[in-house]
């Protein structure tokens, strides 16, 4: 246009009408998208995915880690652990996992919530003490959480753990994954379905180990590591000050007061959930303890408000293997525990509905036979897991009481509603710990 009053307007066109040309042919060019950010070819699209990290992660943790990462729409990217040794080796576990080199480490807790405000959910797989305490604070910064067991050490932390769920909207899974297991639904529905009649006993297996009576000794005091390879203080947590010994950080702590809930907790966080799922009684705890004079509980004899009773057994009388429960009712009795090929009942013809029960169960609950699915189900439908906080915090409570019982030697009874015991302050006072600051919830 060499009439053109403005030279300068007409260079800005030109100019304008080449880059729009330019970047008409940049979109002519396919665009090409991995199938994998779409979700095509069986992967999950990004979108779609539950961000995990995990906390404290060693020898059971460890497992939970690989059952997790089995799943196809969960991707861990972060470690929080006081031990260097373990966040660079789970750092690799996780990073050959996924062919990246992505999974951030960090040892202090509360860093870590403050900086990963990306992640969905944690793995808390620490040392029992510290359990309900990481499992607040998660959920306080935004996080479902699923915890290893026994998930709280005192009465007062599982209702600190149940009421911070239900306060934050979190979605909370204890490691009782035997709620989830064909076999142990399969007992626990037989009971609760009445085809026992009115069941009238459940029995709940505890660890043929340790006693209830623990100690408080101190270990040998050795010189204190280097806080990034060990952050002691933070091992320690809401715990009395300790000496540093590495035999603790490698889980040397079983059978100590301020560490363990005793040879009762051990199973019992697995068993009492399991005993009071096939009586109905998950919203409640027994209301009475009869003490029993001998070194672990065996044999404690529970009661619920409804005249069920639970009873503790260390051994094998009711069943083989680890973990059991057993129920009895007019009609018969059925039990369950590890190493079962199938369960174990009065009556053959209890069993040959072992298919049915099971699957019902599964269709009126919409749950699956696998623990870690069923948590990252209820992360994304928002509903309670099968082995939610209330659940926790009730199975706990008796746990925590049969050991009140068995510290003081004498009967308890047992409020459910107050969570407190009945006009008796001794007990009462052994409801909580005192917790080291900065660690209080």
């Amino acid at each position: 246009m060499p009439n053109d009053p403005n030279p300068k307007s007409s260079l800005s066109r030109r100019r304008f009408l080449q880059r729009s040309a330019a970047a008409s042919s940049v979109f002519a060019v396919p665009c090409i998208i991995p199938a994998s950010a779409l979700g095509r070819g069986g992967a999950v699209a990004p979108s779609e995915r539950i961000v995990m990290a995990g906390i404290g992660i060693h020898n059971r943790g460890g497992s939970d880690l690989t059952w997790m990462m089995g799943e196809p729409d969960v991707q861990f990217v972060a470690i929080c652990d006081i031990s260097k040794e373990r966040r660079e080796a789970v750092k690799q576990t996780i990073d050959n996992k996924y062919g990246t080199k992505d999974c951030t480490m960090h040892r202090d807790i509360r860093e870590f919530l403050a900086e990963r405000t990306d992640i969905d959910g944690v793995l808390i797989a620490t040392g029992d003490h510290w359990h309900a305490l990481a499992s607040i604070l998660a959920m306080r910064a935004g996080k479902d959480v699923y915890s290893e067991k026994p998930s709280c050490m005192t009465i007062a932390e599982g209702q600190a753990v149940a009421d911070t769920a239900r306060k934050y909207g979190r979605v909370y899974q204890t490691g009782a994954q035997r709620l989830s297991e064909a076999n142990h639904v399969f007992a626990i529905e037989t009971a609760r379905s009445g085809r026992l009649g009115k069941v009238h006993t459940a029995y709940a297996h505890i660890a043929p180990w340790d006693a209830a009576i623990m100690g408080n000794a101190w270990k040998p005091a050795q010189p204190e590591p280097p806080k990034d390879e060990v952050d002691w203080d933070i091992w320690l947590g809401p715990c009395p000050w300790r000496p540093y010994n590495s035999s603790y950080v490698q889980g040397d702590w079983r059978g100590l007061y301020d560490f363990h809930t005793s040879c009762i907790g051990e199973w019992g966080a697995h068993t009492f959930a399991q005993a009071q799922a096939g009586i109905d009684a998950l919203d409640t705890s027994p209301v009475d303890y009869k003490y029993v004079d001998n070194p672990t509980g065996d044999g404690m004899v529970t009661t619920f408000a409804n005249g069920v009773k639970m009873i503790l057994s260390r051994g094998d009388r009711y069943w083989h293997g680890s973990c059991g429960e057993r129920f009895d009712g007019p009609e018969g009795w059925v039990a369950a525990a590890d190493g079962y090929s199938k369960p174990e009942a009065s009556s053959p013809a209890l069993l040959a509905d072992f298919k049915k029960v099971v699957g019902e169960y599964m269709a009126r609950t919409q749950r699956p036979m696998n623990h870690v699915r069923d948590f990252f189900d209820c992360i994304k439908s928002r509903r309670l897991t099968v082995a939610n906080a209330e659940v926790m915090y009730r199975s706990m409570s008796a746990v925590h009481a049969a050991n009140i019982c068995m510290w003081l030697k004498r009967d308890v009874k047992f409020d459910p509603i107050k969570a407190e015991f009945v006009n008796d302050a001794e007990a009462n006072r052994l409801r909580s710990r005192a917790m080291r600051e900065p660690w209080i919830i």
